[in-house]
Order: C-alpha cells, then sequence, then structure tokens
C-alpha cells in the first residue's frame, strides 16, 4: 500500500495522500486483514486525528472520486458512494464504533477536536456521528478537550425584501455566512433563546392569505452542529411582543399578546429533554413588550408595559423555580432597547439613557451606570453582542464608518472601552452567542 504519514510531522497531507489513507482505513477492516493490521499500518490515535481534523476535505475528495463503490464489511463496517444526474451521496457507516479499532471514549475525544466550521461534513459522514455531535456529551467533550469556539449569531434585516434572517460569525477564521432561512411564514414580534448550544425562534404574528395578523404558537429549533433548522413542538398558548430566556436547562415565555390582541399574563416552561411545554404559575399583572433573562437561578422580567399601569413598568417581576412563586422588586429599567447577560450581570440601555450603560447585579438587586463614549454620530443606537467575554455595542443603522464599541467588565479601570471592526454585515436587530 502507500506510504503512512508519520504521525508526528507537520507537513500537510495531500488529497492523493488522504484518498490512500482514506482507503488503508477501510481496507484493514476486511476480514483477511484483521483489526490488528490497525498498529502494522501506523493506524494509531494520531493518525486517526489527522484524518478527523481535516474530515471535511476528505468528504470533499472522496465525492469527488468514485474510488469508494459498494463496499460491505463483515465487520459492521460500511461505505456507500452513490452518483446520481445532479447529486452525489457518500454515506459511512459503523454498527460497532464510532472509529474502527479505537474505544468509543477515545473516538469521541478525536471527534470532539474538530473544528467547529466542520461539523456539517461530520454529521454527514454516518449517522453516528451526526447524532454524537448533537448531543450534551459532546459539548462536554469539547469543552474537557480545550476545543469550544464562540460564535456569533445576528439577525438582521434584508433592506430590499423586507425579511429578517440570521448571520453567523466565525470567530475562529473572522468570517461572516448566512444561516438557512427560518421556516415559516415572515412573523414579527417573535422572540428567541439558545438552549443546550440550539437557537430556539418562537411564536409572532404573521399575516395569513388574506392579510389577517394572527398570532402563533410555532417554535423552530436551530441546530448549529448540522446548520439546519427543524420543528418542535407548539407552544401552548399563541402570542407575540412576549419575553423569554433560559434558566437552568429550561425555557421560560412570558406574558406578550394573544389572539385578539389581549394582553397576556400567562407563563409557560419548555423541558428539552421532555420535549414538552407546561403552563406555570402566571404573573401577578398581563405584561407586554418586556424582556426576561436569567441570573442566578432564578426568572427577570423587566421593561414593557401593563394594561394595570400607566407608561412604561419600572417593576421587576421574578420567579423562583424552586419555590414556584413570583416576587416583585421596583427598581427596574424602563423602555429598554438593548440588553444582554454577561458574566452574570444584566446590561441594559434605556430609550432616553442611548449614552449610558445601565447594569445590574443579581445577588444585591443593585444598578450602576457608566458612560458610553462618544464614537460615531451622537445619533446612534446600539444592538448588544456577547464576544470572547465582552459587550459588543453594534450600530442599529448601516453606517459604514461607525465602529463598533467593545465594553470588557473585565480590565484594568480606564481601559474598559475600545473599538473592533467586528459588525454585522446588514442591519442589526439583536444578537446571541452560541458556544459549542
Amino acid at each position: 500500500m502507500g506510504k503512512v504519514h508519520d504521525a508526528g510531522s507537520n507537513a500537510l497531507m495531500s488529497n492523493v495522500d488522504k484518498l490512500i489513507l482514506c482507503h488503508l482505513c477501510c481496507s484493514i477492516i476486511w476480514p483477511e486483514a484483521g483489526l490488528h493490521e490497525l498498529l502494522i499500518y501506523g493506524l494509531s490515535l494520531e493518525i486517526w486525528l489527522l484524518v478527523i481534523s481535516d474530515i471535511s476535505e476528505i468528504c470533499k475528495v472522496l465525492k469527488e472520486n468514485a474510488i469508494m463503490s459498494d463496499t460491505e464489511m463483515s465487520t459492521g463496517f460500511h461505505i456507500q458512494h452513490k452518483f446520481e444526474s445532479t447529486d452525489t451521496t457518500f454515506v459511512f457507516e459503523s454498527e460497532s464504533s464510532l472509529l474502527p479499532g479505537l474505544p468509543d471514549d477515545v473516538a469521541k475525544h478525536c471527534l470532539a477536536l474538530v473544528p467547529r466550521a466542520d461539523f456539517q461534513s461530520l454529521g454527514s459522514v454516518c449517522k453516528r456521528w451526526r447524532q454524537f455531535i448533537q448531543t450534551k456529551e459532546f459539548s462536554v467533550s469539547r469543552k474537557l478537550a480545550g476545543s469550544m469556539e464562540e460564535w456569533l449569531y445576528v439577525l438582521t434585516k434584508n433592506e430590499g425584501t423586507g425579511r429578517n434572517y440570521w448571520q453567523v460569525f466565525n470567530s475562529v477564521k473572522a468570517k461572516w455566512q448566512s444561516l438557512p432561512p427560518m421556516p415559516g411564514p415572515a412573523k414579527t414580534g417573535f422572540s428567541f433563546v439558545v438552549i443546550d448550544g440550539k437557537l430556539l425562534v418562537m411564536a409572532g404574528l404573521f399575516e395569513n392569505d388574506i392579510g389577517i395578523a394572527i398570532p402563533s404558537a410555532d417554535v423552530y429549533k436551530y441546530e448549529s452542529a448540522l446548520n439546519m433548522w427543524s420543528k418542535l413542538p407548539n407552544m401552548k398558548v399563541a402570542r407575540y411582543d412576549f419575553a423569554c430566556a433560559a434558566v437552568d436547562g429550561l425555557v421560560y415565555v412570558v406574558g406578550g399578546h394573544g389572539v385578539g390582541g389581549e394582553t397576556l399574563s400567562s407563563v409557560e416552561v419548555y423541558d428539552p429533554r421532555k420535549n414538552h411545554w407546561t403552563l406555570i404559575e402566571s404573573l401577578r399583572r398581563p405584561r407586554w413588550g418586556c424582556f426576561a433573562c436569567g441570573l442566578e437561578g432564578r426568572l427577570y422580567v423587566m421593561g414593557g408595559r401593563s394594561s394595570l399601569m400607566i407608561g412604561y413598568s419600572r417593576c421587576i417581576d421574578v420567579y423562583n423555580p424552586s419555590s414556584h412563586r413570583w416576587d416583585e422588586m421596583k427598581n427596574g429599567c424602563a423602555m429598554v432597547v438593548a440588553n444582554a447577560v454577561l458574566d452574570s450581570s444584566l446590561f441594559c440601555i434605556e430609550w432616553k439613557n442611548d449614552r449610558q450603560l445601565a447594569i445590574f447585579s443579581a445577588p444585591d438587586s443593585s444598578w450602576k451606570r457608566i458612560p458610553v463614549p462618544l464614537v460615531g454620530s451622537m445619533s446612534v443606537n446600539f444592538c448588544f453582542g456577547i464576544l470572547n467575554r465582552k459587550l459588543l455595542l453594534f450600530s442599529t443603522k448601516n453606517d459604514p464608518y461607525y465602529k463598533t464599541l467593545v465594553y470588557d467588565p473585565q480590565a484594568v479601570p480606564g481601559s474598559e472601552w475600545k473599538t473592533t471592526d467586528i459588525r454585522p454585515l446588514g442591519t442589526c436587530l439583536c444578537s446571541v452567542t452560541i458556544t459549542a
């Protein structure tokens, strides 16, 4: 067979080398060879790591070269390479192990080292790999291996079509790309949350075929590992202009407007493990246009309005999941136009104080305010982003001369503010960070 590269070498493998190595990986599983040939041909753990580290390129080469035809192997290791008129399908199946010749715990560690940009290719190799990269165990393996990557997802608006779409910033390659379109009709007043590394987009208001606005109970999940959307069970109550947040692995949805425009006080919770929504104790008063966040194991609901009050509310509704009860605080922000949680602190900007950061500390329920530097136009409004434990202030206007402000709460006093060239490709509406 062809020469196998030394695992300790820093030299990059050519496409031919990769094909030879892939052929070797497969052919050694033939019954007449036996798994012990792994060591004879040098397919040690390091070689598997070398193969997996560039799995996307290997898949591409395999698809471009009809080298692997239908092959059945007695060990359960199956490869299929099928050409069609407009499509090429490559399937790799192993019933016995994630990586032939390696214990599953070692194989999982190998897969955990794959760069995040290659997850989609990794998931296309075989069913077991695709299932594994969607599990919590995969995230834990990556965290233990020190290979977690933080990517920023920004909801932007297409000024031509008026539709919203998501784009993602690969912080490793400093590159923007668009996500597949959100399923379902175009909506307003929807909300979203990140749970277990997945983005959930919920409910909202849409127009039916005859132009009537109807609240939705739809919930869609974006799986960042596979770059695809899927449908989840509907919420119990259709709503829009509501608040939502994740607390201790559960998703909470609060208030909003319902069918007919009535103001809602209902609250429901989604358990990803059970894939089920449950109504829980309602708010003390109807509330809409508010936002929510999880701090110190509690759900905080702020801002917005209530049909029982005049003007925007400064009341904070606090839900304790342990006692299943709501409490109230009186020192919240009103008319919040941007909010984000960073290092267990809530950062807000109010409509009339767009040059001040209001920072809420949950342990002592206190606020402090710091000025935002004068960079660019005084009329700039902000949308928050979180990246590398820093707060990014994106402009909500498509200003080509604006440089994104960055606030670092861990920096030496006096050097907390800097600027960066990171900016969305369109008008920023909101953002979330997904670490995987």
